[in-house]
Parts: structure tokens; C-alpha cells; sequence
């Protein structure tokens, strides 16, 4: 069957989704989110030719896309998984589940997991016209728009269009990050996002994708790595000389962090050599502390990237050294 984007306009508009005036709130129209923020989190990567074919896994970088729409537009303390719309998208009629092998599909399974998801499916694709209407950029849009404005309410959904930009900006702007240690002359966007707000979220986000990239979820000072199905990984991506010091976003200039790290790194209770070697402060073990493992780390390498290219620039950590870590109590 040969269907149009006007068709597909329809079907993406008249998505069953739960509706419960007690459940959801009326800024996402008292309607569950979860398969508008699954379907704009696609649309989102293949914009930026992360998907650029017609299979789509329940891959970190997708539940991570889906969890920034989650962040930005659900109640604080609230959680949401990809696995669910993943699974129940299939309703719509234009997804299509494709199974692990030896793995039959059955309606009505309760998938609350993408650890439960990635065990019965291997991925999921569109009709292939649709998938052929998703790639025309023109076309995108129009889906896009058609989401955004049926399934959230006036105040919210520049929000939600705002976190499209950021999406599509930030993937870009990581990949021009990990193309050249050079650091950039100048940040440049591909879309026309003037606002200084929302410029600095889609600096910070792509600085963080390239440096959680780079080091591929583990923390360089004490080798931590966790990351959950659902996208949210231990790490964190830090500036060795602070953003508002240098304004400098090249990856020599970061570090992939645990949180305990990361703030033990900013305090100065932590630094790195110039063999690359884990410095701990004397002043963890002053005031009654109990630092725990991290004396353990003393000496002890630090985790790089596999790329020279990207190991942390030892001018940088030289400052980090002068101007942050405590040598004395």
C-alpha cells in the first residue's frame, strides 16, 4: 500500500495512548507522553543520521533522547521508560516489531524494562513509506509539528520543539568536537537558534556527548562505568579549566567523571599528574574525613581515550594543578 504523508499525518494524531485526568497532566493534554516523545526522539536521530535506515534498535542513545523529553516536560520525580511505547507503538499500525530469534511476538505483554525489551525484540521498523516520508526533512517537520500540537498543550509545547533543537544541535555540535582536537572558532548551529539560553544547553549537551563518547561511560580517575537501559549513565562530562574560565569545549580540555569525582576534582581534592597519574590531596584525610577508596587511587593511571588525539591536554591539567589542587592541608 502506498500511503502519503497526509495519512501518516492522521495515524500520528489519533495515537492510542492512556488518558486519565488523574494520571496525566493537562499540559500533555491529560494523555501518557510516552509514544509522541518515542516517535519526536526518532524523528530527532534521524535528522541528525544516527538512524539512516529503516530498523530502529532500543539503543542507549535513543532511551537517552527519550529521557531529555521525559526531563524537560514531566514532573520532577517522575520517570518514564522507552520500553513501553517501543512495545505498544505497534498498535498505531505502521510499527512493526521484529523479534529476537526463537522469540514469538505476543500482544498484551507487560514490558516495563528495556533490559525485558532488548531480551524479546531485537528492534522495530516503519512501513517503508513512512520511513521514506521521515527522511525528507520538509516532511519531518510536518510529523514533528503534528505531534508536538496534538499531544501538548499550548504553554508546553515551545518546550517541546525547543528540545528538539537542542537534540539535533547538541549531536552536531559533539560531532564537530570529536572531529578535530582544534578547538572551534565558533559554535555553529544548524538550525536558527539565536536565544543565549538555549545556545549554552546545546553547548553543554554536546560537550557532554562527545566526552561520555570518548571515554565510553567510565569514570578516567576511578574507572567507574554504569549505565542503566533507560539512558542515564554514572558519568558525567567535566571541564579540567572551567567553561567560564576558558570557554573551551575541545576534549582535551574534559574528562568523563563519576559524580564523586567530579566534585572531588572541582574541590581540588583530586588531579592528575603529568605522567597521568590519579593526585589525591592531603586534605582528604583532615576534618575527621573518611575518603574511603579514593586514597586506593593514588598513583594509579588514569583511564584515556583510545585516540591520543583526545588525552587530556597536560597545559590544561597544569592549571588544574596551580590554580585548584591542594598540595598541603
Amino acid at each position: 500500500m502506498n500511503s502519503s504523508l497526509d495519512d501518516y499525518t492522521r495515524l500520528f494524531s489519533s495515537l492510542r495512548t492512556d488518558k486519565n485526568q488523574k494520571r496525566w497532566l493537562s499540559h500533555t493534554c491529560n494523555r501518557a507522553p510516552h509514544k509522541p516523545f518515542l516517535l519526536l526522539s526518532i524523528l530527532d536521530l534521524i535528522a541528525t543520521g544516527s538512524i539512516n535506515k529503516n530498523f530502529i534498535e532500543p539503543s542507549f542513545e535513543l532511551a537517552e533522547t527519550f529521557a531529555g523529553y521525559w526531563t524537560r516536560v514531566m514532573p520532577i520525580g517522575t520517570s518514564g521508560s522507552m520500553s513501553y511505547p517501543f512495545y505498544h507503538l505497534a498498535s498505531a499500525g505502521f510499527w512493526h516489531l521484529i523479534t529476537q530469534p526463537n522469540v514469538q511476538h505476543v500482544k498484551g505483554r507487560n514490558i516495563s524494562s528495556v533490559k525485558r525489551l532488548r531480551e524479546l525484540y531485537h528492534g522495530g521498523k516503519f512501513d517503508d513509506d513512512l520511513f521514506s516520508i521521515m527522511i525528507n526533512e520538509k516532511s519531518r517537520r510536518k510529523l514533528q509539528s503534528v505531534l508536538i500540537t496534538t499531544f501538548f498543550s499550548p504553554e508546553i509545547q515551545p518546550i517541546v520543539f525547543e528540545q528538539g533543537v537542542i537534540n539535533q544541535n547538541a549531536t552536531q555540535y559533539s560531532a564537530e568536537l570529536l572531529s578535530t582536537a582544534e578547538p572551534a572558532n565558533q559554535f555553529i548551529l544548524t538550525k536558527d537558534v539565536t536565544k543565549k539560553r538555549i545556545k549554552n544547553k546545546i553547548r553543554d549537551q554536546g560537550f557532554r556527548k562527545a566526552i561520555v563518547k570518548l571515554y565510553e561511560h567510565r569514570c578516567s580517575l576511578c574507572g567507574i562505568r554504569m549505565l542503566t537501559p533507560e539512558g542515564h549513565t554514572i558519568v558525567e562530562a567535566a571541564h579540567i579549566i572551567p567553561w567560564n574560565e576558558s570557554h573551551n569545549d575541545n576534549p582535551q580540555n574534559g574528562m568523563a567523571l563519576c559524580r564523586l569525582c567530579h566534585w572531588s576534582f572541582d574541590e581540588g581534592l583530586m588531579g592528575v599528574g603529568e605522567d597521568y597519574e590519579v593526585l589525591i590531596s592531603p586534605a582528604v584525610r583532615q576534618d575527621n574525613n573518611f575518603p574511603g577508596h579514593m586514597e586506593t587511587l593514588s598513583g594509579r593511571g588514569i583511564f584515556k581515550p583510545h585516540d591520543t588525539l583526545f588525552w587530556p591536554k597536560q597545559d590544561n591539567l597544569e592549571v588544574h594543578r596551580k590554580t585548584k589542587f591542594r598540595l598541603f592541608r
